[in-house]
């Protein structure tokens, strides 16, 4: 009885090290690294980083060079809840935007804008409405808009050639910058940080607008 009992022991010993061994050897042989190049795309698994990285963004003046006001009417469409546009048309929940382009910030139609807003100072230029429409809560901390912004920089665009469209004496566009300049200035309304990967996670933002007081 013993002796059985004895291999029977040894065998089940023997198999545990063999097994042993096996899993060894495949943890060496095999590895589960995530390849250097992703053979197609996983939803749910971001790229990393260097792998089809989003371009930089350009200065706004690239943008309005090829602006569509046509396109702009549609994206401020999502304003028309707070907004409009028109010749002596009223305020609602934000102020009426005619001949903005040139107004002063936060100053007029008799809007009660808010500190944060009123006392920005400055004009309504390109990039200045670049800026704003990027994130206004960016733009003038302690505002009362809720907007979360336009990420897309042609988008901002369109929408800033619908509104100066929207004026006795519309503005000439901006000249488009040389493309050496474009590569290296920084976007409106992105702040620039020493870390360059900081500065691409700034760049980004897509949200949708939403409706609330300036």
């Amino acid at each position: 009885m013993d002796d059985r009992f004895n291999t029977a022991a040894g065998w089940v010993l023997f198999a545990g090290i063999v097994a042993l061994g096996s899993s060894i050897i495949a943890s060496e042989s095999f590895h589960s690294e995530r390849p250097e190049k992703m053979a197609y795309p996983i939803e749910g698994v971001e790229a990393a980083a260097g792998e089809g990285g989003a371009a930089a963004e350009q200065p706004i003046e690239a943008y309005l060079a090829k602006a569509d006001q046509a396109k702009g009417a549609e994206v401020f469409k999502k304003c028309a809840a707070c907004h409009n546009a028109d010749k002596g048309g009223p305020n609602q929940l934000g102020p009426n935007l005619w001949d903005v382009l040139g107004e002063p910030i936060g100053q007029g139609k008799g809007f009660a804008f808010s500190p944060a807003l009123a006392t920005h100072g400055g004009n309504w230029d390109w990039k200045s409405l670049s800026a704003w429409l990027t994130s206004p809560k960016s733009f003038a901390n302690g505002t009362k808009m809720t907007f979360a912004g336009i990420s897309n920089p042609q988008d901002r665009a369109n929408v800033i050639a619908f509104l100066n469209q929207h004026s006795d004496s519309p503005l000439p566009p901006p000249a488009a910058p040389a493309p050496a300049e474009a590569a290296k200035a920084p976007a409106e309304g992105v702040p620039v940080t020493a870390n360059a990967a900081d500065n691409a996670a700034a760049a980004t933002n897509a949200t949708a607008p939403a409706a609330a007081k300036p």
